[in-house]
């Protein structure tokens, strides 16, 4: 018989958003690349990336990551040492750079960092499309939630 295994986050998770889609409704998921010096790519290996009140920025028909804190890598040199906070220029095809920039200067869109990750040795990011959520909509996902929970419960009660 063959074991069933635990699922886990993929190794080549380096951070997630947890608060994305608590405080915003997604439409839309883009995959960007992201421009990077050698020292953020080596503190990303270690997973020091902070989501918290990051957006994207447009300027000069260019996609900028906005307020994504990337710590500083430890072992670097005093002079090899990075701006956390510095915008990080995405990397998008000229159609979806396009297409983004006009949905998101329509009234209440806005794009999101959701996840970041490797693929092929590449550093990569994952971008939504979104609309804030008000209080009730949070609260009638909460409840949601909690009548999943509750019938689950009782489905495995009777099995």
């Amino acid at each position: 018989m063959a074991k069933k295994k635990k699922k886990k986050a993929s190794p080549n998770t380096i951070g997630t958003n947890k608060q994305a889609h608590r405080l915003y409704e997604m439409f839309e998921t883009f995959e960007a690349g992201i421009s990077l010096l050698g020292s953020e790519v080596k503190s990303l290996r270690g997973g020091h990336v902070s989501f918290s009140d990051g957006y994207v920025q447009f300027r000069d028909s260019s996609a900028f990551l906005v307020g994504v804190h990337i710590a500083p890598y430890d072992k670097s040199g005093i002079y090899d040492q990075h701006d956390p906070e510095r915008p990080r220029r995405l990397l998008l095809h000229k159609q979806e750079l396009v297409m983004l920039q006009s949905k998101s200067e329509q009234k209440g869109l806005s794009i999101i960092p959701m996840k970041m990750y490797f693929k092929h040795g590449k550093v990569k990011l994952l971008i939504g499309l979104g609309r804030g959520k008000n209080v009730h909509s949070k609260k009638q996902d909460l409840k949601d939630k909690d009548i999943a929970r509750d019938t689950a419960r009782q489905l495995s009660a009777y099995k």
